[in-house]
């Protein structure tokens, strides 16, 4: 701030108010500038507070030196200190040459000329990181840059520098140095993105928005460094026109310029997009360049079209689900999206909707389908219109074409249907019990087949009681039996039977067809008596016997019943009494005061209330029978009543008796020998001993009583030197081991029946332990058979058929032989 023409102060200060703005950010700084009026006007030169000095002044001032800490004089010869300089900042254009250490500024004290003084810097690029980027002369104050400052790594630096004495002491108060690094164009416009896609509809406007690239430059925005500007390099490819798109400069969006996008046509565009600094001046501003790739999206302009103006198919009838058929369209829209997915209408020629039209979402072609049955002898053919449209609207602008609607024609064939009965199920009345060969119905089908000469005949497919019987060729309907309305047959009585018709056309077809019969009740069934069987006391009490009637005939044929007691025998009506309770019970009940026990034959007639009325005599057998207080039949009265008199029952009791009796004798008799056998001595003798049953088979005898034959007649009886001479431990499996005998228990005299079980067991554990027990060994040797044997050839023993010879010396052959000798050797005895 200066003044711009000599000015006469009003008074001793004079306080302004300085307003800063900026035009694009629209921000707004304001301050407040006091100037003071000097006593005197020693100093011309005179910068108040708020002052800055632009870097050509700093060039201007002598030798770059800033006096930051001038001092002044008063009027009066008193000393003031005036208050601090703030000093300009100081600007360090970027990526500098050198030589480094390059000289900012020099920063002096007016005291240097009284004491020594040492300056020093602090802050960010001094003492704190980073480090010594920044350093000054202790002595002479002058402040270097130490190397190439970066803009884009640090804009600007902070410091404070100090002056103090040789011992330290604060000369002056610390003064803030701001550095600023003036931009270089040193960095090209980085797009964010290499490649970008945008998209725009066919047919849009120009100046339709498309997408909007954006590049950053790390140089300084708010100069010409760091502003960028955009344009279009190339357009692949340049149909219909060259220039199809333009960029704004300033923000990168790509709008349309000129008519005429058609996706049909040119379905992507490739544009080369190029970003330059230094707003954008190609001589000096540095570029780079990014790839758009504009597609064209699609828009319904394009309406599907069938490929011919007419279309046929051919369906049998009465065939449902079937594709006829298949309508083909061309539609140049996008494929498989809603501008180009058809949808198919019948506009006219289906009144009772018997077709549909289906899409196939693969080839996009109609397809026909018969949802409802059609009937060749109702409609032979169909002549169906048809449009098409898409599942989305067509464009603003763009029409139906004419070839959007096409004709069908469908053919319908005829087949051989089935022969249907009219009225299917049948229902007739009659009475039951018409006789055989009556002639109920006609029961006839109609063959829909109207254009075919066809003959339809009649058979029975279900008649559960086989009462009925149809005419092959007209379907008439007789019995083949009488109808019984109170057969299990009869559900609810109405009686259903199943007959067929079938034609004779290629193939047969047949229907089915239901006749029910209602059969109206007759009275053609007797009561009946229930129950059968029942038991009374020999004198009369209130015990009775409860008859109820049934009937199997319904109303009006049942009751009320009339129940009566026959005159013939008389003894009937003496003996017996009859009482009606109502239509359907009676009650019976004895006449005299005394009646024999036994088994009666009550006849009784019942009636039906039919038109006319049935009975039916049935005989009800009571049993008479003695009863006790309680009204009810004793055991003995009971049996007795069965039939059997009092000898018959006497003699049964005593049999009885006589059979308890001799059961009770067995069981005592079977005690008495069982506790004789536990009494009795078992050894009695030798060959009677039951402990004998347990013999030892280790070894090949003959029987229970070869046990003690020696087996040394078996071995070879010349010499045992063999045997004895053997190398310990080698010997023949077949031969008898020398050795001890194992000692076996002894037999007890008079063994307790406890110890028989001690006995066997000690015995078998003695026999398995035996090495002397034959066979000495499971594997045999058979190849040796010794040097003969001491015994005479059995060969000199001759058969005679004599009755001379003599068997005595058997008996001295030892007990082996004893049987043998029983049997000869007392021959002669007998």
């Amino acid at each position: 701030m200066y003044a711009a023409h000599q000015v006469q102060m009003p008074s001793k200060q004079l306080i302004l108010m300085v307003t800063a703005w900026d035009p694009q950010t629209l921000g707004r700084w304001e301050a407040i500038v006091r100037f003071l009026v000097a006593e005197k006007s020693q100093h011309n030169g005179h910068k108040p507070k708020g002052r800055k000095t632009v870097p050509g002044e700093l060039a201007q001032q002598q030798s770059d030196t800033l006096l930051p800490w001038r001092q002044h004089h008063s009027a009066n010869g008193l000393r003031r200190q005036k208050r601090d300089w703030v000093i300009p900042p100081i600007n360090v254009p970027e990526n500098s040459r050198g030589p480094f250490p390059q000289q900012l500024v020099r920063i002096r004290s007016d005291k240097d000329k009284e004491i020594h003084i040492r300056y020093s810097i602090t802050g960010v690029g001094a003492d704190q990181p980073p480090m010594e980027v920044f350093s000054i002369d202790p002595v002479s104050g002058r402040m270097y840059v130490t190397r190439p400052m970066d803009r884009e790594e640090r804009a600007s630096y902070h410091l404070r520098a100090h002056a103090v004495d040789m011992n330290g002491n604060k000369v002056e108060n610390p003064i803030d140095l701001y550095i600023y690094v003036i931009d270089m164009n040193d960095n090209r416009p980085e797009f964010i993105n290499q490649v970008y896609n945008g998209s725009v509809d066919e047919g849009s406007k120009p100046g339709t928005y498309v997408m909007t690239v954006t590049a950053n430059d790390a140089d300084d925005s708010t100069t010409a460094n760091g502003m960028v500007r955009y344009r279009i390099v190339t357009q692949t490819p340049q149909s219909p026109s060259q220039n199809m798109f333009t960029i704004n400069s300033e923000t990168g969006d790509i709008v349309t310029v000129a008519a005429g996008l058609d996706r049909e046509k040119v379905q992507q565009y490739l544009v080369i997009v190029q970003a330059t600094d230094m707003e954008g001046n190609l001589n000096y501003g540095l570029s780079n360049t990014a790839t758009a790739i504009i597609t064209v999206t699609d828009v319904n302009d394009n309406p599907p079209e069938f490929t011919t103006s007419t279309f046929s198919g051919e369906v049998p009838e009465n065939r449902v689900e079937v594709v006829v058929a298949n309508l083909t369209v061309m539609d140049r829209d996008q494929p498989h999206s809603p501008n180009w997915n058809a949808i198919y209408r019948i506009i006219s020629g289906d009144p009772s909707g018997h077709f549909t039209i289906r899409t196939d979402p693969v080839t996009n072609e109609g397809m026909v389908t018969v949802v409802k049955a059609v009937d060749y002898e109702m409609n032979r053919a169909f002549m169906l219109t048809v449009m098409v449209s898409n599942q989305a609207p067509l464009a603003s602008g763009i029409q139906m074409s004419f070839q959007s609607t096409a004709g069908v024609t469908i053919s319908v064939t005829d087949v051989n249907e089935a022969p249907y009965f009219p009225t299917n199920h049948k229902l007739i009345r009659l009475e039951e019990g018409v006789p055989t060969g009556t002639v109920l119905t006609t029961f006839s089908a109609v063959d829909p087949d109207r254009f075919m000469q066809q003959a339809v005949r009649y058979s029975k497919l279900s008649d559960p009681a086989n009462w009925l019987n149809i005419n092959a060729t007209n379907g008439q309907i007789t019995t083949a039996a009488v109808l019984d309305r109170e057969s299990d047959y009869i559900k609810n009585n109405v009686y259903e039977a199943t007959f067929l018709a079938t034609d004779n056309g290629i193939p047969p077809a047949s229907g089915t067809g239901t006749l029910q019969i209602y059969l109206i009740d007759i009275n053609d069934n007797a009561p009946e008596l229930l129950p059968k069987e029942a038991q009374i006391c020999e004198k009369p009490n209130l015990n009775v016997i409860n008859i109820t009637a049934a009937d199997a005939d319904i109303d009006p044929n049942v009751g009320p019943f009339v129940f009566e007691l026959p005159s013939v025998p008389s003894a009937v009506r003496k003996n017996w009494t009859i009482t009606r309770l109502n239509g359907d019970y009676a009650q019976l009940s004895l006449r005299i005061m005394y009646l024999e026990a036994g088994v009666y034959d009550v006849p009784i007639i019942v009636t039906d209330s039919g038109n006319p009325p049935l009975y039916n005599t049935c005989v009800i057998k009571v049993k008479v029978c003695p009863c006790d207080e309680n009204g009810d039949c004793t055991t003995i009265g009971a049996v007795a009543a069965a039939g059997l008199g009092t000898g018959a029952i006497i003699a049964i009791l005593i049999c009885i008796i006589i059979l308890l009796t001799m059961v009770l004798l067995f069981v005592v008799w079977m005690k008495r020998r069982e506790k004789e056998r536990h009494t009795k001595q078992l050894l009695i003798d030798p060959e009677d001993d039951v402990r004998d049953n347990i013999l030892k088979y280790d070894e090949e005898g003959g029987g229970e009583e070869d046990q003690d034959y020696d087996l040394s007649q078996l071995q070879q009886p010349e010499t045992m030197d063999h045997v004895l001479n053997k190398t310990p431990g080698v010997r023949r499996v077949d031969e008898r081991p020398i050795g001890a005998e194992p000692q076996y228990p002894i037999r007890p005299v008079i063994p307790h029946p406890g110890d028989i079980g001690d006995f066997i067991n000690e015995g078998l554990r003695a026999a398995d332990n035996d090495p002397t027990a034959p066979p000495y060994d499971s594997l045999l040797v058979f190849d040796y058979e010794g040097s003969g044997s001491t015994a005479g050839s059995v060969s000199s023993l001759n058969s005679s058929s004599s009755g001379d010879q003599n068997y005595d010396y058997l008996n001295d052959w030892g007990p082996r032989f004893k049987k043998l000798a029983d049997m000869y050797g007392g021959g002669e005895e007998d």
